[in-house]
């Protein structure tokens, strides 16, 4: 199998199933990445939040603390590592309360290996602080940071959020469409319309629920625009 000439990635996977993990482990570490391993989500959160990786892969059911409630505690600690979600369960309202709690990417077992390591690919190039900072009005984006600031209040964003703003910003005046957010978000690998509206929400609430004046519009049926007051 070739190594992807991309530089590897180190990659925490926490998984209960033995054979599963194992594969995940095998086939990334042939594929050039390096790996982690924790079998529930007590010793899943503390790794998590201890060492520094590139990407998590997350099982949803997990032993001890459940991944919602691991990807949960991990975005309260302002930790925005690209978290990919395994799962069973394939339902819509799954899938969107996983990107509520923080997840970034969703994959329902079983999956496709060669798509596993694609999505992670996708997720941390997403996720590289490349950009300068953007501003419109009284809000500024410091993609190295992942950090907003408001009128002075400082609003830490998950790397997923940061990426949607970040492309509002850009775009602003004009609409961001679904299609440039989706792509902006995660890229040619995964995301759809329901996993966009849920974030976009969860980024209204944190950059615009505190506010007097709301910034990010929706247009229906095309995108999302930032607006400023006059």
């Amino acid at each position: 199998m070739p190594i992807d000439p991309a530089p590897g990635l180190h990659v925490l996977v926490i998984e209960d199933q033995r054979d599963i993990a194992a594969n995940i482990w095998d086939y990334l570490e042939r594929r050039g990445h390096r790996v982690d391993h924790c079998a529930d989500g007590a010793s899943g959160l503390q790794r998590a939040t201890r060492d520094t990786f590139d990407a998590i892969v997350l099982d949803l059911g997990l032993p001890r603390l459940d991944g919602l409630d691991l990807c949960r505690q991990l975005r309260a600690a302002g930790n925005g590592v690209p978290v990919l979600m395994l799962t069973a369960r394939d339902s819509l309202e799954d899938k969107l309360r996983g990107f509520a709690e923080g997840a970034d990417d969703y994959m329902v077992k079983p999956f496709s290996l060669r798509e596993l390591e694609a999505r992670l690919r996708a997720l941390t190039r997403r996720a590289t602080p490349t950009a300068q900072d953007l501003a419109v009005g009284d809000l500024r984006y410091e993609p190295k940071a992942m950090l907003a600031v408001r009128a002075g209040q400082p609003i830490p964003l998950t790397r997923l959020q940061g990426a949607l703003l970040a492309e509002l910003l850009r775009n602003h005046p004009n609409v961001s469409t679904h299609q440039s957010l989706l792509h902006a978000g995660w890229g040619d690998a995964g995301g759809d319309l329901p996993a966009l509206q849920t974030q976009v929400y969860e980024l209204r609430t944190l950059v615009d629920r505190p506010f007097a004046q709301p910034m990010i519009h929706a247009v229906r049926g095309v995108g999302y625009r930032m607006v400023v007051a006059p």
